[in-house]
């Protein structure tokens, strides 16, 4: 009769659950250690996102009423991304060329404030003497602080998310200047 022997396993083959258990568990402390970091990243990103459109808004202002409003600035984004007759370009681009624009969850505004009228433009739309312009994070997850700026092309925020007011952003107003 042949005999049998019993091999035992040199190595075992796979994980134990509790292996399993201790590396999911230090997972999911990684992954809630870094969910925090990664929104206020993506609401900072969203923040210089709004800047940056405040800053090519009022540079767009800027042309606008050296080329083709003999002073004055437009009220309405749409009037912006309009083009004079015989040009091709418009003074803004497309996707902030809406009343108002969304864009990085912000919502930028613009309007008269507080200006007196000035001539028409090239298209013989009226403009203004000056512009209000808001940039409002559309929730909190988007951004903390709501910016705005006028024709002065100084942009001012609040850490309320609420944009300052045009009286706020005049000297001595209070509001504060980003840096």
């Amino acid at each position: 009769m042949g005999t049998r022997t019993r091999t035992a396993l040199s190595s075992s083959h796979g994980f134990t659950l509790i292996e399993l258990v201790s590396t999911v568990a230090v997972i999911g402390i990684l992954a809630a250690l870094a969910v925090p970091a990664l929104m206020r990243a993506k609401m900072s990103g969203n923040e210089v996102s709004a800047i940056g459109s405040l800053k090519a808004i009022n540079a767009a202002e800027a042309a606008y009423s050296s080329t083709a409003a003999s002073g004055g600035y437009a009220i309405l984004l749409s009037v912006l991304g309009a083009t004079c007759p015989g040009s091709s370009q418009a003074f803004i681009s497309a996707e902030l060329a809406a009343d108002p624009s969304m864009k990085s969850g912000y919502s930028m505004v613009l309007a008269a404030g507080s200006s007196a009228p000035a001539p028409a433009d090239c298209n013989g739309t009226p403009s203004r003497s000056g512009y209000y312009l808001t940039a409002t994070p559309l929730n909190a997850a988007n951004g903390r602080r709501g910016f705005s700026t006028s024709n002065a092309q100084v942009i001012y925020f609040d850490v309320s998310g609420v944009p300052p007011a045009e009286a706020a952003m005049q000297p001595g107003g209070g509001a504060t200047p980003i840096q």
